[in-house]
């Protein structure tokens, strides 16, 4: 397969920003964008030619969806995780997923400390009883946050950039995680969630989607938080017991919370939010947006919609979610063979063999293999048969090849 730019066709959904679209016409790609998600039977509906996919949180890339999509070459998560992929197939057909794994970090650990902050200060509940005429000057149950203790789980980019400006603000910090952490400043690494639980005064999670996560926030963990402290979830819906945060809410054990994604959300703007955390006066609840500022999306845009860009016309998988990472500067007046393949014995010494076999001559070669997967660039010079790709895709373990120019 050799992509022609002038055809190569995009598809982005779920409102995009227009830094994206931009930088991929500049590479004279046709680009088409939808404002929303869609559901599995729809998005099989639109793949079929499509080379480049765009999405973010809502869309689910399924097996299905990577089977109708023969034409697949990448796919880009403009946000932060994609465990609404399936990753392992879509390497298995030689698809690459990039994403953004630190663009909107700053936009969610600002939205956590603002509503640390609101909640400490109990201002959604004197904002309401502003606006309802209601004027109840009194400082019961408020208090600032220096003095008072964090806890953070899930200490990546997002826990440990707000353990930093937390600890700023004059909190004390505590995190657990599962890995090995490299500690920030004064921050206190918990051995268990439940000396996490027992020590903070603020609970906020910042874990990833892996399946393992899901519903591990429940009536347990709830009912081990410090009686009026405060719970924060900004990372995914399904990895909190919402029915069990209602109850400790409503009966008084927890003094407030702040929830941005939740197990099921609407597709699109306008849509009707239904959960059964509405309501509650002590509570904010946000539509998914604790990476949605425009700095953020600006930022996301351009950084994966390079990586896309890089991925066609270099092969380039640098921070690639299930590729080996490559990057290979490519010698002038070379075409580039992109080859991923099942990480076998011996695929490179067969690929050379084919090569010398049809006096091809190698410019530039790199291998990296990753898991299941091995990934290969060669630069050759432009002199070579059409038979040399025949055999390189006939290779059993061959997965895919490209030709880059």
């Amino acid at each position: 397969m050799m992509i022609d730019h002038d055809k190569v066709r995009v598809l982005l959904l779920e409102n995009i920003h227009p830094d994206a679209v931009s930088r991929l016409e500049t590479e004279g790609y046709h680009v088409e964008t939808v404002g929303r998600a869609l559901d599995e039977d729809e998005l099989i509906e639109r793949i079929d030619g499509v080379q480049l996919l765009g999405i973010r949180s809502k869309t689910q890339v399924t097996a299905r969806v990577l089977e109708a999509a023969s034409d697949l070459v990448a796919i880009g998560a403009f946000c932060i995780g994609t465990d609404q992929i399936d990753l392992s197939v879509a390497a298995a057909r030689g698809v690459a997923v990039f994403n953004a794994p630190f663009s909107n970090t700053r936009s969610v650990v600002e939205l956590a400390l603002a509503e640390i902050i609101a909640l400490t200060r109990r201002l959604t509940e004197k904002n309401a009883g502003m606006h309802a005429g209601v004027w109840d000057k009194a400082a019961d149950g408020s208090h600032e946050v220096r003095g008072r203790s964090l806890g953070i789980v899930g200490y990546g980019n997002i826990g440990t950039q707000l353990s930093v400006l937390a600890e700023n603000l004059g909190m004390r910090v505590y995190f657990y995680d599962t890995a090995d952490k490299l500690t920030l400043g004064n921050a206190q690494r918990c051995g268990t969630l439940d000396e996490l639980l027992e020590n903070s005064d603020v609970v906020t999670l910042h874990v990833d989607g892996r399946p393992g996560n899901s519903g591990f926030f429940g009536e347990a963990q709830f009912a081990r938080m410090r009686d009026q402290s405060l719970f924060l979830n900004l990372s995914r819906g399904f990895v909190i017991d919402h029915a069990a945060l209602r109850r400790h809410l409503v009966s008084g054990h927890l003094a407030g919370a702040a929830v941005d994604v939740f197990p099921e959300e609407p597709k699109g703007r306008g849509d009707e939010f239904v959960s059964e955390l509405r309501g509650l006066p002590n509570v904010i609840l946000t539509p998914h947006i604790g990476g949605s500022t425009e700095e953020a999306q600006a930022d996301i845009g351009g950084f994966v919609a390079g990586k896309l860009a890089q991925f066609v016309g270099e092969g380039n998988t640098t921070l690639s979610s299930n590729l080996p990472a490559i990057a290979l500067p490519q010698q002038p007046g070379t075409y580039r063979l992109v080859h991923i393949h099942r990480n076998m014995p011996g695929v490179l010494a067969q690929v050379n063999s084919i090569l010398a076999e049809h006096s091809v001559n190698v410019e530039g070669q790199l291998l990296s293999t990753r898991g299941e997967f091995g990934y290969l660039l060669t630069d050759i010079g432009i002199d070579y048969s059409e038979i040399v790709l025949t055999k390189l895709r006939a290779m059993k373990e061959t997965v895919r090849l490209r030709v880059v120019r």
